[in-house]
């Protein structure tokens, strides 16, 4: 059964910076590509940013602006994203997956609240 486990969200201020942490089980996961995506009410959940599964190739969406850096321990079977510079608009409730194609299977999220 996989299990996505997401952690470290939280309240900050407008150029603060959060750690985002997921741990997967239940998938093969240093062979999973691996992605995080973020969600906010009436909108469509979006993806941020994608590693590969070696972590040797990463992608990110233009709106991530250099901001976020996506990293990965394949030991841990954990995904991390690093957010600096942080706007209000990037609240949202963060999510970890399978990149591309996610897994029918998505974790309860991690809220992420920026305060103007």
């Amino acid at each position: 059964q996989v299990q996505l486990v997401e952690s470290g969200g939280g309240l900050v201020q407008t150029g603060g910076s959060l750690r985002l942490s997921c741990v997967a089980s239940g998938v093969s996961f240093s062979s999973t590509p691996m992605g995080w995506y973020r969600q906010t009410p009436g909108k469509q959940r979006e993806r941020l940013a994608r590693i590969s599964s070696g972590g040797g190739a990463i992608e990110y969406a233009d709106f991530v602006e250099d901001r976020f850096t996506i990293s990965r321990d394949n030991a841990k079977n954990t995904v991390f994203l690093q957010m600096n510079s942080l706007k209000p608009e990037d609240t949202a409730v963060y999510y970890c997956n399978r990149a591309p194609f996610p897994l029918a299977s998505w974790g309860q999220g991690t809220q992420v609240t920026v305060s103007s």
